[in-house]
């Protein structure tokens, strides 16, 4: 009855201590994203107002993508399509190529991971530098990020320092935060200064103007495109909003919703390139148009990456971002996954409780909860239901419909209390696995009901 997520799961948990304090770093997250959003009388009017903006502008995306693109080409950038993975990475490779680019240091960006990019370009002779501290330590280990904005949280910093003193050749047994971090910053000052081209992922892409808009806390990605004169930008067709005044709305809510600050340090705007550069932005579609014309699920588009459902997804916290089968984890994860491959990532539906907390938390009202609930009712029809939880479900059904089976069955439950421990926890129990089966009450509620010992 197991899924592949409940399996990693359960190799995630044998390190009990290292779980226990995933659980408490980003539930600490999530208490900071809270008061973050009392300190704002506007907080549910701002998460409306994204909840519209972003409804409005998927549904004229054709018109906005336009605007876009013809003000970013006015600004003397070029700009490019790509219909799938295969064009974006083909499409990057060209322009590297033609500039004789061997080395691109690149600032965070999950439409590289999603494209696969990296591992593309390296085949082909080109070094890929990551140059957020994260996603470095991440790229070091020779890893993928577990965490959309936080992508080596999960390392704690005995385990970088280790890896520093492999990679870096930073002191054995220094593992200071201050010291490692400095460590970091002179191996990629250097990377900075020989690299010939610079990529940036977009967390906006303004309409209006051309703009695009990067969040950073860290100045990785102005270090990127300022130093190289080539500057190449990643933009998935759902990150353009129309203007300004949507931009201030989005900036209010971002980093509140995934770090719990008000802003991130360095949020940087790049409309054209540096007066001897060159500058590109690649439109990616990757199957987003399929998603809008997706009935059920096309509103996983308004999803802005903050993070927060995975900070505050109780399975997330105690199964750890490798767990999901699919690149990105959590609430969002799943939705993306069965997008992209229903039956390649179909266990992850598992991996919800369906407490919703995620809907309440996110800023831009995605119904994440829902999705996962509608998927989860498909599972038949893929041929991707498991058997016993059928078997389970319709034998619970069963018994539910029949009301003197379902009290006679209440009124022998107590019997389970006496039973030898091997016969409540075994193969056949998941539930059982890590936790204590409730004791039976003597007398059921509706007994005692009966009795008049409760009113």
């Amino acid at each position: 009855m197991s899924t592949l997520h409940s399996k990693a799961a359960e190799v995630f948990l044998n390190n009990a201590e290292k779980a226990k304090w995933h659980d408490a770093t980003f539930w600490s997250v999530r208490t900071k994203r809270d008061n973050m959003a009392k300190n704002l009388d506007e907080w549910e009017q701002l998460r409306q107002m994204a909840s519209d903006i972003k409804r409005h502008t998927i549904t004229h995306m054709d018109e906005y993508l336009d605007r876009f693109a013809t003000n970013a080409e006015n600004n003397g950038v070029t700009v490019h399509w790509a219909k799938d993975a295969r064009e974006f990475n083909g499409t990057v490779l060209d322009i590297l190529r033609s500039h004789g680019v061997k080395k691109m240091v690149k600032s965070k960006s999950m439409l590289t991971e999603e494209c696969e990019m990296n591992p593309y370009l390296e085949n082909n002779g080109i070094e890929v530098v990551e140059t957020d501290l994260g996603e470095r330590i991440i790229q070091l280990m020779h890893s993928k990020p577990s965490h959309i904005v936080m992508p080596a949280i999960h390392i704690t910093q005995e385990e970088v320092g280790h890896l520093f003193e492999k990679e870096l050749g930073s002191e054995k047994g220094n593992y200071d935060p201050t010291y490692l971090t400095y460590c970091a910053r002179m191996s990629l000052r250097d990377e900075f200064m020989t690299a010939q081209a610079g990529m940036t992922g977009a967390n906006f892409g303004v309409a209006e103007t051309g703009d695009i808009v990067v969040c950073t806390n860290e100045g990785n990605a102005d270090m990127s495109t300022s130093m190289p004169k080539l500057h190449i930008a990643a933009i998935g067709l759902e990150k353009v909003i129309p203007d300004y005044r949507s931009l201030a709305v989005f900036q209010r809510l971002l980093s509140r919703s995934g770090t719990g600050q008000p802003t991130t340090t360095f949020t940087s705007h790049f409309r054209k390139a540096r007066p001897d550069g060159e500058m590109h932005i690649i439109l990616v579609d990757n199957g987003r148009s399929d998603i809008i014309a997706d009935k059920e699920h096309w509103e996983t588009l308004k999803c802005i990456r903050c993070g927060s459902c995975m900070n505050t997804c109780p399975v997330y916290r105690r199964s750890g971002g490798y767990s999901y089968t699919y690149f990105i984890p959590g609430p969002i994860g799943i939705n993306l996954g069965m997008l992209r491959d229903r039956y390649s990532f179909s266990d992850n539906v598992s991996a919800c409780s369906l407490c919703c907390s995620c809907d309440n938390v996110c800023p831009a009202k995605v119904n994440l909860s829902e999705q996962i609930y509608l998927w989860r009712q498909k599972l038949e029809s893929l041929q991707r239901a498991k058997k016993q939880k059928k078997l389970i479900s319709e034998g619970l059904k069963y018994v539910f419909d029949r009301p003197r089976l379902y009290s006679t069955a209440l009124k022998f439950a107590p019997i389970v209390n006496t039973l030898p421990r091997f016969l409540k926890y075994n193969g056949l129990n998941d539930w059982g696995k890590g936790r204590e089966l409730p004791e039976f009450a003597k007398e059921s509620f509706q007994t005692l009901w009966k009795k008049g010992k409760v009113k």
